[in-house]
Parts: structure tokens; sequence; C-alpha cells
């Protein structure tokens, strides 16, 4: 199970020492929500922020940029050139969905596509062969700190087994990663419907403890 911080709850005005901090904790997967304001109404940072943090961090963390942005298809170039490893893009914004897939992978980074909670699994198993992860929002997109929807299950489960057909079939192995409501409470059920890939905001980055401290409380639910 791959843990991946989402650093949009972190303290912001002193993002990078955030980062550095999950990073020293042994979560090399940094989670880089990337919002408009327009396909989505909150609006975050971009490939200014994102080099800047690389410059800090290094080539060590894997960089998971989360394009909320309804202009994907000309931009995302722009944030592979900022240093991030991995793309995922939302199948609700994009019209010419294989061709981005592609262009992204010939860019150089890895590539996942993502789907709102309401969303058909559908979807996603049309461009399956081609792309590394497919991201099930388990809370609508845009803001932090909402609850969990349960029903995402079918469509997770739906997804792990096409996903397993596939790699039997001699096909690439793809990661299930979900993104929202994600806690100690609830991850080893996420691991359990066939999710590899978990986004976790609030449940490492909050006042109540340190980061580590939340990190452990994690691992346990997992064991």
């Amino acid at each position: 199970m791959i843990i991946a911080p989402s650093v949009l709850t972190a303290d912001l005005s002193d993002l990078a020492n955030a980062c550095q901090k999950a990073v020293d904790a042994g979560l090399d997967w940094l989670h880089l929500d990337v919002m408009d304001g327009n396909f989505v109404p909150n609006l975050t940072f971009g490939p200014p922020v994102i080099k800047a943090l690389r410059k800090t961090l290094g080539d060590g963390p894997i960089f998971d940029a989360h394009l909320m942005i309804s202009n994907a298809e000309q931009s995302f170039q722009q944030y592979i050139d900022a240093g991030c490893n991995h793309i995922s893009v939302h199948v609700e914004a994009v019209t010419h969905l294989h061709r981005l897939v592609s262009a992204i992978r010939q860019a150089g980074a890895s590539v996942g596509v993502v789907l709102n909670p309401a969303t058909p699994v559908d979807a996603a198993l049309e461009v399956l062969s081609d792309i590394d992860l497919v991201l099930i929002m388990s809370v609508n997109p845009g803001f932090g700190g909402q609850s969990f929807i349960p029903t995402v299950e079918k469509k997770i489960r739906a997804l792990s087994a096409a996903i397993n057909d596939q790699v039997s079939a001699g096909g690439r192995p793809v990661q299930i990663q979900v993104d929202g409501g994600v806690k100690s409470h609830n991850i080893a059920m996420l691991r359990d419907w066939g999710v590899t890939n978990c986004v976790v905001g609030s449940g490492l980055f909050n006042d109540s403890r340190a980061l580590i401290d939340n990190l452990a409380i994690i691992h346990k639910a997992l064991e």
C-alpha cells in the first residue's frame, strides 16, 4: 500500500518543510492537488510552486500531480517540466483522452485518469491498457475535509477485477488510488477492496499529532 500525503492539507506557509517531514518519514509519493477555479471551485497552486518544491526536495520524491483543471490537454507539459513524475487527469475534463494519455507518456511521465464519484468506471476501462493508475474520487473534488462516499466500493471492486484480468492476460499492472476521506479507520477496508495507493490529507497533516505519529496509527491499522 502506497500512502501519498496530500500536501494541500499541510501548512501552506511552510510547505517545503512539511513535505520534507513526510519524505523523511518514508512517504516518497507526494500528492499535489492542482485546482484552477474553473473545473473545480477552489484555486490552489501551479507549476511555479511545484518547481520550487522540486528544487528544495531534490529528485527523490515522486510528485503525483492531480490536475483538477479544464485545460490539461494544453498545459500538462508545464507540470512535467516543473518536476512532476506522474500526471492524473479527469476524464470529465478531457475531450481527447487517448491522445492526452499518449502525450503525457511520451513526455516522460507516468499517467493516470481520475473518476469523480458519479462517473462510471467504464470511462477508465476505455484506456486501462494505456495507463499506470486510476484515481477514484471518494469525495467530490475541490474542497478538503469531506466525508468518504461508501458507494465507491462497487466501482473499486469492478476496477480491481478488470485490472486483474488485464494482468492475467499479460497486460499492464495498474494502481488503484483513492482520494477523499481516507483515515486510519477505513484504510484497511480500502486495501481489502483492491486499493493499492491511498491519498491521505488531514489523516496525516493535522494539529492533533505530528505527522510521524499519525503515520504510525495508519501503519497499525494496516497490520
